[in-house]
Parts: C-alpha cells; sequence; structure tokens
C-alpha cells in the first residue's frame, strides 16, 4: 500500500534548516519504530514550508496500531515533542492531528 501525507513547518528558514538537519540521520529507536510498525519505506519532501511523505506499507499496517505503539513508546512520545517545535498543522487539521492523510486525484 502506499499513502501520501501532508503537513507544514513553521515558516522560518532557520527552523526549517534545523528541521531537515534532524532527518538526515533520525534516531535510530525511530527508524525501528518506523519499520516495526509495517512502514516499507518512507520519504518526505519539501517544498517552502509544506511537507509531503510518501509511505509504503506491507499488507497489514494500520494507522490505528501505529498510533497505540507510538503513545506506549517513550522515546517516539520524546521525537514526536521535539519535531512539533517545528512543525505546524495544515489549516484543516482537527486539534492535535499533524500528518493528513492526501486523497490520490489523478493516476498514470
Amino acid at each position: 500500500m502506499r499513502y501520501c501525507l501532508a503537513l507544514d513547518l513553521i515558516n522560518d528558514s532557520a527552523l526549517i534548516a534545523e528541521y531537515e538537519r534532524y532527518h538526515e540521520k533520525i534516531w535510530p529507536e525511530i527508524e525501528t519504530s518506523i519499520r516495526e510498525s509495517g512502514i516499507t519505506n518512507m520519504e518526505i519532501y519539501r517544498i517552502e514550508n509544506r511537507l509531503f511523505m510518501i509511505m509504503e506499507t506491507g499488507e497489514t499496517f494500520s494507522f490505528e496500531q501505529k498510533s497505540i505503539n507510538d503513545s506506549a513508546n517513550p522515546i517516539v512520545q520524546e521525537w514526536e515533542k521535539l519535531m512539533w517545535q517545528y512543525q505546524q498543522a495544515l489549516p484543516t487539521a482537527k486539534p492535535g492531528e499533524k500528518w493528513m492523510l492526501m486523497e490520490r486525484i489523478f493516476a498514470l
């Protein structure tokens, strides 16, 4: 399965540069958490302060289960708290919602 998600960064060039530095080499525990959830490939792209994530997963992947596992993992919670210093929700996000699932509107 392939999922595409979007999120914004705070529109500050210094903060964006720091965010990108963190993603040059993510914490090993974060990579482990991502892989153990069933995500087989993940890429993040940026234009200005908009982020676009592509996730490829196995058939057993579940956003709900990943959320449960992440909530119980103190290292993931520490990472999420740190990243939220650089991120901001999209204008239509619900309270507490970060990465928003995008709808595919075209495929060739």
